[in-house]
């Protein structure tokens, strides 16, 4: 029996060398988490023979765990890369068609713009608005528009953007100014152009076409707005698009919050050389500037104080077709994808998962985990919501491995291997004792 039980702990020694060989191998594998072989005692009473005695026959490896603590987190500046500081899994989709979870966020884009792992497994996570609010629970593949180029938007016409359509314009008017001679002629002359700033607005088509807004004051507490397109072909007058008037009381704020539009025809700017025929831009219809007396839904404000003229912000809605440039990604998931026009709109946002029992998942080559009956259902969400982890991009999550004490394990496991084999030899210089009585 007794060469039985030295057996036994040479095979569960030889297994803890295993696993701390694993460790250590994988001392620099992003996303690993270190395992620990465990042991249970074996005696004769518990394999139910009959009259069987409580003497101890060995040892047995019961099972080998993984050590689900969290990794320092490494910087690498990677905008792909992403790191859990907590609580959850990135789901992916395997090429088989199988789900499975990683805590490795060594991630890449295809060339059909997926984020995927270096085994080409698929990331996981939700359908967004261009806002950035989900508009879906169930998970699927992420791709980012890498293939295409983002469509243009109209000034002033976004459904979606209701609140915050057309141009946006904050101001001070020298309340000391000149009373300009009238009639004001149309379009304006160099006389009547000293208050006013310059901006881009985009048409239907992302036709970028430059607008003057100008302020000239007709009478006291008094002003005119009128807004200006000058055509491409620099000899053909500017053409007026939208006149507004405003008066202000005597405290300097406007009397009523104007109702300023803009009113582009088709074909008054074509951008392009003069001599070259162009087709005709769409133009722009009754597009709104959209001012405040501060207190309302808009905080930009016209104001008539005793101070030089200034535009105090200046801002419009549309922009033109553009072409995706680069990604980010926030503490909460969310993917922010930016253009070469100057926009950004969220793409998606990542999905972790968690288990109740994390101990219960089967590990897979690759540093993956696959659920099992012991692991219990996946719960999913996103990153800051309950008891889900904080994303990290550009940082990778390293080895639990402490290098230190698995070095400290292994010379355990080597000296409980020979001592278990020192059982063995001892025991076998018993019975050779026995052997050998006359």
């Amino acid at each position: 029996m007794s060469f039985g039980t030295g057996l036994s702990g040479l095979n569960a020694a030889s297994k803890n060398l295993d696993v701390i060989g694993h460790n250590i191998a994988n001392g620099n594998t992003t996303g690993m988490k270190a395992g620990r072989a465990e042991f249970s005692e074996m005696y004769a009473s518990a394999l139910g023979a009959a009259g069987g005695s409580n003497g101890g026959i060995g040892v047995a490896v019961a099972t080998v765990s993984q050590l689900f603590t969290q990794g320092n987190l490494k910087v690498t500046g990677n905008d792909t890369d992403m790191a859990i500081n907590g609580e959850g899994f990135f789901k992916v989709s395997m090429s088989d068609g199988s789900t499975a979870y990683t805590r490795n966020g060594e991630f890449k884009l295809d060339k059909n713009g997926y984020i995927v792992t270096n085994n080409g497994a698929k990331l996981q996570g939700y359908a967004t608005d261009l806002n950035g609010t989900r508009t879906s629970v169930v998970t699927s593949n992420l791709q980012l528009p890498t293939g295409g180029v983002i469509s243009p938007k109209a000034t002033g016409t976004d459904p979606a953007l209701t609140s915050s359509e057309g141009i946006f314009l904050s101001a001070n008017l020298n309340s000391g100014a000149p009373i300009a001679t009238l009639p004001v002629p149309s379009p304006l002359t160099a006389t009547y152009k000293g208050n006013g700033t310059a901006l881009n607005v985009y048409d239907d088509q992302g036709n970028t076409i430059p607008m003057q807004v100008y302020f000239v004051k007709t009478a006291a507490n008094t002003w005119s707005v009128i807004s200006e397109v000058q055509p491409a072909d620099q000899t053909l007058p500017a053409v007026n698009v939208g006149t507004a008037s405003i008066t202000f009381d005597g405290n300097g704020k406007p009397t009523a919050v104007p109702a300023i539009t803009v009113t582009i025809p088709a074909g008054t700017y074509a951008a392009g050389i003069p001599t070259t025929p162009v087709a005709p831009a769409p133009g722009l219809t009754a597009v709104p500037i959209k001012v405040g007396d501060g207190t309302g839904a808009y905080p930009y404000t016209l104001t008539q104080y005793g101070s030089k003229f200034a535009i105090n912000d200046l801002t419009q809605d549309g922009y033109s077709a553009g072409e995706m440039t680069g990604i980010s990604i926030g503490e909460n998931g969310l993917i922010t994808a930016q253009y070469s026009n100057g926009t950004s709109q969220v793409a998606g946002q990542v999905g972790l998962t968690t288990f109740r029992n994390p101990q219960g998942l089967q590990p897979n080559n690759g540093g993956y985990w696959q659920a099992t009956s012991a692991s219990g259902d996946p719960v999913q969400g996103a990153p800051l919501e309950g008891r889900f982890g904080q994303l990290r991009a550009g940082s990778l999550e390293e080895s639990n491995v402490d290098l230190t004490a698995e070095l400290v394990n292994m010379i355990v496991a080597q000296r409980s291997y020979q001592a278990n084999a020192q059982t063995i030899k001892t025991q076998d210089q018993v019975l050779s004792t026995l052997v050998n009585l006359r």
